[in-house]
């Protein structure tokens, strides 16, 4: 579909050289469409940047597809499931983080992290800011915390574990000493993953006997 491919260009671009380096006539070349096009479906270039934004939301939404379908944990309080569903949606994300498809987005939306604009508070309403608000109710059922900062903190700290696939990825490779990410260093990074996510757990669990 046109269409799609558009917004698939104009996600490239825009993350490898920013709302100010791309052209939108380029782009439109590149996906084999008028100029017209552009201004007539989207206003302009902050129009197609904010729909590109859209994009990526929804993009992120169909890889995270079951995901965040956690409604036994919450209606159960059940903290073994909980913890369950933290780690499936973590090794979910270090998947996601790992392959190569991820590239183009990830790159938009590390521009929008350093400088957010209203195309961050698109993706941010989609299924990464439910992702994060799930994994914080999560770590408060798994651990049985009733300070929700506490859990929040620690959220930020599991997210980045996983993100560093992708944000810092060409620091990873260094240190692996590798040209990708083998299926053997993924399975080895998720088992750690799984054990630095139980220790903080507990840990948070600990904190929060230890105040009753």
């Amino acid at each position: 579909m046109l269409q799609t491919r558009l917004l698939d260009i104009a996600v490239r671009e825009f993350g490898a050289k920013g709302i100010d380096g791309a052209s939108t006539r380029g782009i439109a070349a590149a996906a084999g469409t008028a100029m017209s096009s552009i201004t007539y479906h989207y206003g302009g270039k902050e129009g197609l940047y904010l729909a590109a934004a859209d994009h990526i939301a929804a993009q992120m939404a169909r890889e995270m597809d079951g995901s965040l379908d956690v409604q036994h944990e919450f209606a159960s309080n059940d903290p073994i499931a909980a913890r369950k569903h933290i780690h499936h949606l973590l090794s979910t994300l270090a998947d996601k983080m790992a392959a190569d498809a991820t590239g183009d987005w990830s790159l938009f939306i590390m521009r929008e992290q350093l400088a957010p604009s209203k195309a961050f508070d698109r993706i941010y309403a989609g299924v990464m800011g439910q992702m994060l608000e799930m994994l914080a109710n999560l770590v408060c059922i798994a651990s049985g915390s009733r300070d929700p900062r506490a859990a929040r903190i620690m959220t930020l700290t599991l997210f980045g574990q996983v993100m560093i696939l992708r944000g810092s990825r060409a620091a990873c490779l260094k240190l692996l000493d590798r040209d990708a990410i083998e299926p053997d260093d993924l399975t080895d990074i998720k088992a750690r993953l799984r054990v630095n996510t139980d220790a903080m757990i507990d840990r948070l669990t600990a904190d929060e006997r230890g105040t009753q």
